[in-house]
């Protein structure tokens, strides 16, 4: 599975807004464990002229210094890719409200520039916990001890955040690193890829601007856009769930997406055919080096990590089967091999074979040696049976029946399970030589896609990862495909459900089939 989340460690709504007397500003109220997030702008309530603004600032575990799992240590014990291998999102869900929505309205996302205190006030409606000297941050200050500010230093209202404003005259340094999201109504969630910003935090704490080494992280703060925020229209009110909310999959997060698929062709080795480009003509192979248990780096290998690949038609040496690779590794007939992740490889190669059976052996050595030769050094010898590609004189679309062959009835929350499927065809029957052949044959989707939901009400908890990331893409080996299952993005004490989605002749088809689940403590 190649999701992460990670939860707001801490949030607070700020507002300039009277209170219901409407001749004081609630400029010193806290809201920092309320159970909702909340922005607007109010025009013309207390006067002609008056105008009345509220956003939320959000601050998530990215760093060395923040609570719990952090990105950061995520990314340095490679549980998340490298940058440029992974995106991050924003994502603060909507709240239900019978109040007014604002319709055609635009939310800005915004670096926070200095450190600030969530605080402990609850209300959302009389702003009647104010904290002046308390703990906490609110329109004025940014904590007990501390007013917002710029870099002139000034004293700011309403935050303090990393724009051509905090800097105190016109500059786009920041604009890279600000995002916006337009709404048309007022319902719908925040989702923003705020990748740029993330990779900024990772970076670190000694620069505030492109020109250092990354920001601190402070978080972010959302509100209108200026224009909006303090123009002659009112824009009330929009709501999100706070990290204080019950409801487990509503509190904010940012999620790191990325394609961890993997497509060895093992499989579903096709020969080579002048029907199919060149692209379409490579296959992949990986070998896989587990040491009691452990994926483990193959040794001996230098700097490049690199091995050979040698095509054979017998298991102990036999005849050598030229094939064509993505790489030259400086040996007679063999390809390039290299290193995916630790303990894994992999080689891509075209083969033009009439061979029903072949072998693939994977080795090292000096530079011209022979696979045989006394300094050289074979890892691992595999097989697989090469598929003649044919085309067809017929016009059909393939329909599937999928089955999770290890689907448990019940996960915990700190399993993390390799879930594996069986892909037949839909019709299938036997194929007829001199007998029937009746052992039924696993089918490879090269592009198929998961989702799970929550069954109760259907709520979509991670969703078909189709687009740019294809976060949900299955991989697939010799065994057909599969996808790792990381339960504890999920609640506990409730049931769920997974379904699939088939990239086929183009379009993308949902399978028929639902796989059941519940998740405990």
């Amino acid at each position: 599975m190649a999701i992460k989340r990670y939860t707001a460690i801490k949030d607070n709504t700020i507002t300039n807004a009277y209170e219901s007397n409407l001749t004081t500003r609630g400029t010193g109220s806290n809201m920092g464990l309320a159970d909702s997030l909340e922005v607007f702008s109010i025009y013309a309530q207390a006067n002609s002229s008056s105008n009345e603004q509220c956003k939320f600032i959000v601050q998530f575990p990215v760093t060395a210094d923040d609570t719990g799992t952090t990105i950061i240590s995520d990314r340095n014990n490679n549980n998340i890719p490298a940058s440029g291998s992974v995106n991050f999102y924003l994502r603060v869900f909507n709240v239900a409200t019978n109040q007014t929505l604002p319709r055609d309205f635009t939310l800005v996302v915004s670096p926070i520039s200095q450190s600030w205190e969530e605080g402990y006030g609850l209300d959302m409606e009389n702003y009647s916990d104010l904290t002046y000297g308390g703990t906490g941050s609110n329109w004025m200050s940014a904590s007990a001890t501390s007013v917002w500010t710029n870099i002139v230093p000034e004293n700011l209202e309403g935050g303090s955040f990393l724009s051509a404003s905090w800097m105190g005259a016109a500059s786009d340094n920041y604009n890279e690193f600000n995002y916006k999201q337009t709404f048309g109504t007022g319902v719908g969630d925040l989702e923003v890829d705020i990748t740029g910003l993330v990779e900024q935090w990772i970076l670190g704490t000694a620069g505030t601007g492109p020109a250092g080494a990354g920001y601190s992280n402070y978080g972010v703060g959302v509100m209108l856009t200026s224009s909006q925020a303090s123009g002659n229209r009112s824009f009330y009110t929009k709501k999100f769930s706070a990290r204080g909310s019950e409801y487990f999959f509503k509190r904010p997060i940012i999620e790191a997406r990325w394609d961890n698929s993997r497509k060895d062709n093992r499989g579903n080795f096709y020969v080579s055919s002048s029907n199919m480009n060149s692209a379409d003509n490579l296959n992949t192979l990986y070998l896989y080096n587990y040491v009691r248990g452990q994926p483990t780096d193959l040794p001996n290998l230098g700097d490049n990590r690199l091995v050979g690949v040698r095509i054979y038609t017998s298991s102990s040496m036999g005849e050598v089967i030229p094939a064509v690779g993505s790489g030259s590794f400086e040996y007679l007939n063999a390809v390039t091999g290299g290193w995916v992740a630790t303990g894994i490889y992999s080689a891509s190669f075209a083969l033009n074979t009439t061979a029903s059976f072949v072998h693939d052996r994977w080795f090292t050595g000096s530079e011209g040696a022979s696979i045989d030769a006394t300094d050289s050094r074979v890892f691992h010898t595999g097989s697989f049976t090469p598929i003649p590609f044919n085309s067809s004189n017929v016009y059909s679309i393939p329909r599937y029946v999928t089955t999770i062959t290890n689907l448990q009835s019940e996960y915990y929350r700190n399993d993390n399970a390799r879930l594996r499927l069986f892909t037949r065809l839909k019709d299938w029957s036997p194929t007829i030589y001199t007998v029937a052949s009746k052992e039924i044959e696993n089918k490879y989707v090269e592009n198929a896609y998961y989702k799970i939901y929550r069954e109760g009400d259907e709520l979509n908890v991670i969703a078909y990862g189709t687009g740019s990331d294809k976060y949900t893409r299955l991989s697939y080996d010799g065994s057909g495909s599969y996808f790792d299952l990381n339960v504890s993005l999920l609640e506990s004490d409730y049931s769920y459900a997974i379904k699939f989605l088939y990239y086929i002749n183009g379009a993308y088809e949902e399978q028929p089939e639902i796989f059941r689940f519940r998740v405990k403590e």
